[in-house]
């Protein structure tokens, strides 16, 4: 089943992923919400989860990834229920990072991807790997694999040029490499 899962594709990608809502994200449209790592929703936007109405259950990663963002008890009222999220209390829950008015999710989504781009994409891509494996580690581990995972930036091109670029006080170009 994991190689047919839509929103477990989008997880895996190692860049940054900004999502940008301006409907409903409903049953499979919010699980691929989830596997972004970043969600833009629209004034008037709704979040839910309707499955078992239909006598089914989230199979794209629903179950996991929304109890990990909004928590336990916030995600079995929403499974449990079908309880459908206006923006405003998704932005409440954690489940959105930011609620912009109506048609304006898109432009704002790419202008927070434009701001994710600027940096070093090799730290950036280490730093959500360090979160996002972190989670389901313990915090020693989480702190052992963020600080390899720094160690590991040090040989960089990017690395030097950021600190070149400071010593300069000039803005990095960062290459990826």
């Amino acid at each position: 089943l994991e190689r047919y899962s839509a929103a477990s594709a989008l997880a895996g990608i190692e860049k940054p992923v900004v999502a940008a809502v301006n409907g409903d994200a409903l049953d499979q449209g919010l699980e691929l919400a989830l596997a972004c790592d970043l969600r833009i929703a629209s004034q008037g936007a709704r979040f839910g989860l309707r499955h078992l109405s239909q006598g089914l259950i989230p199979w794209d990663g629903g179950t996991q990834r929304l109890a990990r963002l909004v928590g336990r008890a916030r995600a079995l009222e929403m499974l449990l229920t079908g309880r459908l999220l206006e923006a405003q209390e998704a932005l409440q829950w954690g489940l959105v990072n930011r609620v912009v008015p109506q048609g304006r999710a898109v432009e704002v989504a790419l202008a927070l991807a434009g701001q994710v781009a600027e940096h070093a994409p090799v730290a950036a891509r280490y730093a959500k790997e360090a979160v996002l494996k972190g989670l389901d580690m313990t915090l020693g581990q989480g702190l052992r694999l963020e600080a390899d995972l720094s160690i590991l930036l040090q040989s960089t091109r990017d690395r030097t040029e950021g600190i070149r670029a400071w010593m300069e006080k000039r803005k990095p170009t960062f290459t990826g490499e």
